[in-house]
């Protein structure tokens, strides 16, 4: 019978013990309790409990009182094949809308996602069969969630992402077929997620941050619009700091005609620094160097924290094999999607080898990333939407090719706490590029057109503060 099926009731043993059943009438009447039936009472109690269940009865419960836990909010977790064909959904279904999720593909038969929801039991959940292409799905209990482990057959390659399904509730995960090459590039150099070590860890640092509200598988602008709204009410905003990347012993990228990345990131961030100083008295400029000398990337973050910075930008240049590659890039701390991405923080964060043993920057791990991620959802979330400003003054007003807003686990940002970007000038490796960067025609519009991001962003603040008070 199809109601059998139904989640919402239990199982109906041939030896009944402790059965409840509940109706809920006009009147509000309940009753029926029926304990330790056995023999022709079982069948007797197991007949009126099918007959009460299809006319009128709401729900079957065993052992059931006021002190008993809810139920799981991860009901099952579920997987189909894509109606296209190329690839496999993988659903969990779930009583109510998740409070964040991020997903993160560590190796090439892996992937893993961080589910973050109150009174997630994993033993309560529903798990798929091992089946092909599948090998297995494990659950691991995490602070305010789980860690899924979705494991694929060897010959399996996918690229993995995250959404929120159309009914607001169920996480719905996308493996999408693709080549073996693809995949193993984008893993080169990542590691698993260690779901132990999240747990031991995460409880301490999400103590210390926002835990709500910044996810990227949901409808991602109102969120993070909604999220900004919320935390730029109380931000003071009166320090920026100023990260000219590289420096010293570190040149960074060179350019064919012998242009260092070095030298083209202090230029700019001079440039800036006066723009604000003339423009914005009211903002103290801090560097994290002011001339040819190196600074470690965890000391950068140093510097901008103990100044009280309320916005940090780390200015670079960029480099590809490509000589024709051009534009503009503007990034924030996560998870690498893209191959380009991986490829640029591998090269920004290859700065720890000039740093001296003793002070040498860790690199991030995915355990840190998520903590990070989960714990500054408010800093992620002004990050992002001045990374919009700053896209968009690249694009309309300089007049530059825009490659977009772009996420990274730079070394650089984890350390500053605060809204943070990185910004990718152009590319040195380009000719034409070149010649603009290292002009001071060139550094003056890239300058300028982080100055209009900058006191368009404050305006914002200032105008939702204002806004606030006035309620």
């Amino acid at each position: 019978m199809h109601f059998m099926n139904d989640p919402t009731y239990v199982s109906l043993t041939r030896k009944i013990r402790y059965i409840s059943i509940i109706r809920v009438t006009p009147l509000n009447l309940q009753f029926l309790a029926l304990k330790q039936a056995s023999g022709f009472l079982s069948l007797v109690t197991l007949l009126l409990a099918l007959t009460l269940t299809t006319s009128g009865f709401t729900g079957v419960s065993v052992d059931q009182d006021d002190d008993q836990d809810p139920p799981t909010t991860l009901e099952r977790i579920s997987w189909a094949e894509r109606s296209d064909g190329n690839g496999y959904v993988v659903r969990l279904h779930m009583r109510e809308t998740p409070t964040d999720f991020k997903i993160w593909q560590g190796s090439q038969k892996l992937t893993q996602i961080a589910l973050f929801k109150e009174h997630i039991i994993p033993g309560d959940v529903e798990l798929p069969e091992a089946e092909t292409p599948f090998v297995s799905f494990e659950l691991n209990p995490i602070p305010d969630g789980v860690g899924l482990d979705i494991t694929l057959e060897p010959e399996v390659f996918v690229l993995a992402d995250a959404y929120l399904d159309a009914n607001g509730k169920d996480v719905l995960i996308n493996l999408e077929s693709s080549y073996e090459f693809d995949v193993e590039v984008l893993t080169e150099g990542l590691a698993p997620i260690d779901w132990a070590e999240v747990a031991d860890t995460s409880s301490e640092h999400v103590a210390e941050g926002e835990t709500d509200g910044y996810q990227r598988g949901r409808d991602v602008e109102d969120d993070v619009i909604q999220e900004f709204e919320t935390f730029s009410e109380d931000q003071k905003f009166d320090t920026i700091v100023i990260d000219p990347g590289h420096g010293g012993r570190d040149p960074g990228a060179i350019g064919n005609a012998g242009t260092y990345e070095k030298d083209v990131a202090l230029a700019v961030a001079h440039r800036l620094g006066g723009y604000i100083n003339e423009h914005m008295p009211d903002i103290e400029v801090v560097y994290t160097r002011e001339d040819d000398t190196f600074v470690g990337l965890e000391e950068r973050g140093s510097i901008a924290n103990e100044a009280g910075g309320d916005l940090f930008i780390s200015l670079h240049a960029n480099s590809a094999p490509n000589r024709n590659a051009q534009g503009t890039e503007v990034y924030i701390l996560g998870q690498a999607k893209t191959q380009e991405a991986l490829e640029v923080m591998k090269r920004e964060n290859r700065v720890i080898r000039f740093e001296d043993e003793d002070e040498r920057s860790e690199e991030l791990s995915p355990q840190q990333l998520l903590v990070y991620e989960v714990a500054n959802s408010g800093y992620l979330a002004v990050s992002e939407v001045f990374s919009g400003k700053l896209d968009q003054q690249f694009a309309d007003r300089a007049q530059r090719n825009s490659r977009g807003i772009k996420q990274a686990p730079f070394i650089v940002l984890y350390h500053a706490s605060m809204p943070a970007i990185l910004v990718e000038m152009g590319f040195i490796s380009n000719p034409q590029e070149e010649r603009f960067l290292s002009s001071e025609y060139g550094q003056s519009i890239i300058a300028s057109a982080i100055f209009r991001a900058i006191r368009d962003y404050r305006d914002r603040i200032n105008g939702n503060q204002r806004s606030s008070s006035s309620e």
